[in-house]
């Protein structure tokens, strides 16, 4: 194969016949190409050492992206940081919910239990329910509130019953007791600031000693 002279390479001239050189060359350390078309004149012109210039019209090509890195050091650290940060923020908010949980549970079984001491002394104040002259007229205990009593007047002799089961206190850690046993008991006799057992329960309330989100110690509920 004949080599092709300088010259023509540069001018873009062979045997006077038409055609299209694309000349290569490194450009500020990228490739560039350079087309010239059909008997163009050279463009390349020599400076005054007597080196050819680069012509006018080269016009680099886009450099190839480079390839992206992981993260750094100092990212990985903060990004581990701000989990942390966010984290620790959860953990409050979830015992709060768990707290609230159990005082929406026990508020709704301290309401449903004096529901039905109330509902019990009303029978017995209605005659439905017989009781002693030295009685309050309240229940000898919880659990008959569940295994309901004798209406006095029914010829039937049915029973009436004031709950379907009796509610735990959601704060007793021990569930293995029964459920009557979770509750602190005041009888009719004893007063408020002391609540004490008795011959009836009057009223119940929960043995937690704890503080109840509204500042409020949960024994006083």
């Amino acid at each position: 194969m004949t080599p092709v002279p300088r010259s023509d390479i540069l001018t873009g001239r062979r045997s006077g016949s038409e055609h299209r050189v694309t000349v290569r060359r490194r450009h500020r350390g990228s490739d560039v190409s350079v087309s010239d078309g059909p008997e163009q004149p050279s463009l390349r012109r020599p400076s005054r050492e007597g080196r050819l210039l680069e012509p006018a019209n080269v016009v680099p090509r886009a450099t190839a992206p480079r390839a992206c890195g992981g993260f750094t050091f100092i990212e990985l650290v903060i990004t581990v940081a701000i989990v942390g940060i966010l984290a620790a923020g959860l953990v409050p908010l979830t015992e709060i919910s768990a707290r609230r949980a159990k005082e929406a549970e026990l508020r709704a079984g301290l309401r449903e239990i004096r529901t039905a001491l109330n509902a019990y002394k009303k029978a017995v104040e209605e005659g439905r329910i017989m009781r002693k002259v030295d009685e309050s007229g309240y229940p000898p205990s919880l659990d008959v509130l569940v295994d309901g009593v004798t209406d006095a007047k029914s010829t039937a002799s049915r029973r009436i019953y004031f709950l379907r089961r009796l509610p735990r206190d959601p704060l007793d850690p021990d569930n293995r007791i029964p459920a009557a046993l979770t509750w602190g008991l005041r009888s009719y006799e004893s007063p408020p600031d002391a609540p004490q057992p008795g011959r009836d329960v009057f009223d119940v309330y929960s043995r937690s000693t704890g503080m109840g989100l509204n500042g409020v110690p949960y024994a006083k509920w």
